[in-house]
């Protein structure tokens, strides 16, 4: 049994991690089994591969995603900034091998294999960036004198332009609000504000008049007899089909013609055969997530670990609603995964790093007079 005075590495960490929102992620993996098995068999029997091929998969997926989550946990902040930036380089250096070397699908070049996994690297990137950019950012806090603006502005470009290159305007503008949003809680100025928010307006522009599928599905967005809209059209209808309380597990019919039930349409699965409350349950595990995170970012005296764990909830919870929000026809149709729900080894393995990160720097630092004595020099 752990006790208090024990001062062994396991029992620092259990007494300093946060266990609520640890069990909360977990909890959240394991709903997206569950999810799995309701709406990926029809998908596998259309394709015809293994009606168990998708669970198999997310199961072998989630066997390397709870390890990695909590083996991230015991890093220490140094370690935090080290594991992120080493994990951007090699993120970016294998969105650049994608371009030349991955294969083509769907017209893009967002893949690679690595080994017998086929890797999509800007999921891994997605977390990483968020710790470079907080470390320069507060680096330019504690020392005027060191870039830390120009740096983190020069990553995000280079992030953002590899992005456009595969291209991935869904993950573009999900890199972009989460960068902005950091911005903004960090407190630059203005007018800063305002010229970033007319470029991200002059690039979505600029995407629509010259990319096809950006154009088609803005414009499905706003006119729906304009186009085909038979995904969202049917992910509404099995909305409306579960009702409150669903049709029941396997009673759904939408996964049945759903191309994409088992991925970007699961929430559509989850409406129709478990219904609104099951919905609104889920809903509320995301917001309990961000919301927890970001209230301990707020109470975090650390600018650069108050910083990161803002922009790791947030693109987190950003990357939830805009799945929700197209699933619910609130959104142009987007393929983007509902974090830890959605079948996808590279999103599953991605988020489950960026919330070991969000373990790691949350953990709770006593100071003398509290009942839990401070960590080790060598773990602070």
């Amino acid at each position: 049994m752990l006790g208090r005075s024990d001062r062994g590495l396991l029992a620092q960490w259990w007494f300093t991690v946060d266990r609520g929102l640890m069990f909360a992620v977990l909890l959240l993996m394991a709903s997206g089994v569950l999810v799995s098995m309701a709406a990926s068999p029809p998908v596998a029997d259309r394709i015809g591969v293994d009606t168990f091929h998708f669970i198999k998969g997310q199961l072998f997926y989630l066997f390397l995603a709870v390890p990695l989550l909590v083996a991230i946990s015991f890093f220490p902040p140094r370690l935090v900034r080290r594991a992120g930036l080493l994990m951007f380089f090699a993120a970016l250096a294998l969105m650049v091998a994608a371009l030349f070397f991955g294969p083509e699908i769907k017209g893009a070049h967002r893949w690679i294999d690595v080994g017998p996994i086929n890797l999509q690297p800007s999921e891994l990137a997605k977390p990483s960036f968020v710790v470079v950019a907080a470390w320069f950012l507060a680096e330019h806090t504690r020392r005027p004198d060191m870039p830390g603006h120009a740096v983190a502005f020069l990553f995000a470009v280079l992030f953002i332009g590899l992005l456009v290159m595969q291209p991935d305007f869904g993950q573009t503008a999900l890199v972009v609000l989460t960068f902005g949003s950091m911005l903004l809680i960090y407190g630059i100025s203005w007018i800063t504000v305002l010229g970033l928010a007319a470029l991200g307006i002059a690039g979505l522009y600029a995407a629509y008049l010259m990319v096809p599928h950006v154009q088609s599905r803005i414009d499905r967005f706003l006119s729906p007899d304009k186009g085909d809209t038979f995904q969202v059209d049917t992910a509404m209808q099995a909305f409306r089909n579960g009702g409150f309380m669903g049709a029941g597990p396997g009673g759904g019919e939408a996964k049945l013609v759903l191309p994409d039930a088992h991925t970007d349409f699961t929430f559509a699965v989850v409406g129709e055969e478990f219904g609104l409350i099951a919905c609104l349950l889920l809903m509320a595990l995301f917001a309990f997530i961000v919301l927890k995170v970001l209230v301990r970012a707020k109470a975090e005296p650390d600018p650069f670990a108050a910083l990161a764990l803002s922009g790791l909830a947030l693109v987190f919870g950003f990357q939830a609603v805009i799945n929700m929000g197209v699933n619910t026809a609130l959104l142009p149709a987007k393929g983007m995964t509902l974090p830890f729900i959605s079948y996808g080894g590279s999103s599953l393995i991605g988020m489950a790093f960026g919330m070991g990160l969000v373990l790691a720097l949350g953990r709770r630092r006593f100071g003398a007079g509290s009942h839990v004595k401070p960590l080790s020099p060598a773990y602070a």
